[in-house]
């Protein structure tokens, strides 16, 4: 993003400042992200302060959430804990804050407070308290997004291909199976929720009416850069790009009218948008997170409207919060152990930066041991797409992709009313083939529902292995996993079979 100039001595004394404080009080000055101190080079009136995310030192114990419970119960345990220890970690700091005349917004999934337009004073005085482990910056995050004037047709296809490589259809047709019981979610720009293909299959049409309030969520309350097409707090689900309703299509769409393009048409969606035509920020997208896990109505309280029996079962996020868009890295990282521990799955697409070693660079997809993250292949000849992410994670180090799946020219729905004629192609095509997988996979058997380890571990074991001559990292090209395809191609029928037979 640009920055206004700044005279030079206001320069010359904050480079002498951030001097004192980093040789005086080290402690103070690390739990500080760079990124934020560097907002106050170009930052002088105090309309144009940057908004800051404050963690809290205490971290909520899950160790004591019992894994084989009923699924209501687990997550209701996991909520529970994670407010009880927001309100009584948050409540001194807030206490402060407010005698400041600071704004102030609470997550428990995190135990984050945003402050809003802080001084940077009031943010060396944040980080010198005992109770505060660490405080970053939010900042605009441009996704880049497939170009959307594309041309789009209503003529009837059949099945996709990418439907037919991946084994939706053999698993439709063999085991009688489309993803019923299961709740998909997807956060990204909105969806358009009364599209042919996905009108049916929300959760929030009961009959021919509609009831939004715990189906849709909007974390867009007002102007961040986008062009905010669809306005903000809005009630009714809309999408102001069109990346959203296709990747949800590639969940569960189907018009019953010859148009299959979802993996689990049986399955039902909800979603949250996380982003103002292709412009989000690390708050967004803990709060669609937050919503996913208790969902409650818009401009309602999210702790007493909350309702974590209507949590979504798996997740798609087909998006991603980089360092270089200055983004922390570890902004998800209790976000993802708190749906982890609530037994919710979490898929994240590994990103458009390949293909170059190393450049699973985002969050929450260089999480290795707490999303799956998904490269993309052309299903047609199955040659790893170019633009697909490698590892390993910039984060862990540790191996990914997990698996991948079809990501080039995928056919899906857009918000037209029509499908995308020479489809988009993305990693975050690839993820939303993997929400299907675990769709099909736990209404298959409701008994995998929740055990995310195992569910993991069947994906990647019956994965169809790829290799190639791309080293990562000392990781050779034909190791299984390596750092191109992963464990290789994810085929769900192949999935389905084995935990049959060993089960």
């Amino acid at each position: 993003m640009p920055y206004k100039a700044i005279k030079l001595f206001y320069l010359t004394i904050f480079v002498g400042f951030s001097f004192f404080l980093t040789a005086g009080s080290p402690t103070t000055g690390s739990k500080i992200s760079p990124w934020l101190l560097k907002q106050y080079e170009t930052r002088i009136n105090h309309e144009d302060l940057p908004n800051a995310l404050i963690y809290l030192k205490s971290e909520a114990d899950l160790s004591h959430i019992n894994k084989t419970t009923g699924r209501t119960e687990r997550i209701k345990a996991v909520f529970d804990t994670l407010v009880k220890t927001a309100q009584s970690s948050q409540s001194n700091l807030l206490s402060w804050l407010h005698s400041k005349n600071i704004k102030t917004r609470s997550y428990y999934i995190s135990n984050m407070i945003v402050a809003e337009q802080i001084s940077q004073d009031v943010l060396m005085q944040i980080a010198q308290r005992e109770d505060v482990l660490r405080v970053v910056g939010n900042p605009q995050v441009e996704q880049r997004l497939p170009q959307t004037i594309r041309k789009s047709s209503k003529e009837p296809k059949g099945p996709g291909a990418n439907l037919v490589r991946i084994g939706a259809t053999k698993v439709w047709e063999d085991f009688k199976v489309t993803g019923e019981n299961i709740i998909v979610a997807g956060q990204d720009t909105g969806v358009k929720w009364d599209h042919v293909a996905l009108k049916n299959h929300y959760r929030g049409l009961e009959g021919s009416q509609a009831e939004h309030t715990y189906s849709w969520h909007d974390s867009v309350h007002k102007n961040i850069g986008g062009d905010s097409r669809c306005g903000y707090d809005v009630a009714v689900p809309c999408d102001d790009h069109g990346h959203g309703t296709h990747t949800l299509g590639t969940v569960v769409g189907d018009d019953n009218l010859g148009n299959q393009i979802g993996m689990a048409p049986g399955a039902k969606w909800i979603a949250c948008r996380n982003m103002d035509s292709g412009i989000g920020n690390p708050e967004m997208y803990t709060e669609c997170f937050q919503w996913f896990l208790a969902p409650w109505p818009q401009n309602g309280d999210s702790i007493q409207d909350a309702k974590p029996e209507l949590a979504a079962h798996v997740i798609n996020n087909s998006w991603g919060c980089p360092k270089s868009e200055g983004c922390d890295g570890g902004e998800f990282e209790r976000v993802l152990k708190a749906l982890r521990t609530a037994g919710i799955f979490v898929v994240a697409s590994a990103g458009n930066d390949g293909s170059s070693c190393s450049s699973i660079n985002s969050g929450p997809a260089f999480h290795s041991d707490l999303v799956l993250s998904v490269g993309a292949v052309n299903h047609r000849n199955d040659s790893i797409a170019s633009f697909s992410s490698r590892g390993p994670s910039t984060y862990d180090h540790k191996i990914g992709p997990h698996v991948a799946a079809p990501g080039v020219d995928v056919r899906s729905a857009v918000p037209s009313g029509g499908y995308a004629e020479y489809g988009w192609s993305g990693t975050s095509m690839a993820g939303p083939h993997l929400v299907g997988v675990v769709a099909l996979l736990w209404s298959a058997d409701p008994s995998l529902i929740g055990n995310i380890e195992e569910t993991e571990r069947i994906i990647k074991q019956t994965a169809e292995a790829k290799t190639t001559t791309q080293t990562c990292n000392g990781v050779e090209g034909t190791a299984i996993p390596n750092n191109t395809f992963g464990y290789g191609i994810a085929n769900v029928y192949q999935a389905i079979k084995y935990r049959i037979e060993t089960k």
